[in-house]
């Protein structure tokens, strides 16, 4: 793939994710559009629909530092908004240096989280991420099911022109 512009990035980390939920169990939906807050809905056995937001995050110093936030560029600058939580119910985060898929629930943590991939050099413990306690999809605070789940729950958006 050469030198990756941002685009291509995302693309290959959603493929990633992809392709690591269908190995998990999970069916995988896509949005009709690409203004949704979400990348990709997962879904399981029991009829839980899971909305997932993907972001390809490279390791720096043995970490992977995720902030919740959506960044884009314009003729005005960069610009940098918080992430609505309630929109997602997991962040993957895929790490082209380990080729592996993290999953974090957001509403677990403030505006970012840094996930460790190799043990802290001053040993610390406390307070500490491991990359590999999120290999996983995280336990759920409510996970929408398809029968009784309103249209804002499963994630349908209004486009303001």
């Amino acid at each position: 793939m050469g030198a990756h512009h941002t685009k291509d990035k995302g693309d290959l980390g959603v493929a990633k994710v992809f392709a690591d939920l269908v190995e998990k169990g999970f069916g995988l939906l896509f949005p009709a559009t690409e203004h949704a807050p979400f990348d990709l809905v997962a879904y399981d056995a029991a009829g839980r629909f899971i909305r997932v937001q993907v972001k390809y995050r490279a390791a720096r110093a043995g970490v992977i530092q995720l902030e919740f936030n959506s960044t884009w560029s314009d003729r005005h600058g960069v610009h940098k908004r918080p992430m609505d939580k309630a929109s997602v119910d997991v962040v993957a985060v895929y790490c082209p240096d380990v080729d592996t898929c993290f999953y974090v629930d957001p509403s677990h943590f403030g505006g970012a989280v840094t996930l460790r991939l190799e043990p802290a050099k001053n040993c610390q413990q406390i307070g500490v991420s491991y990359s590999e306690e999120f290999r996983q999809l995280p336990a759920l605070r409510e996970v929408a099911r398809i029968d009784d789940a309103s249209p804002s729950q499963l994630g349908s958006s209004t486009l303001v022109g």
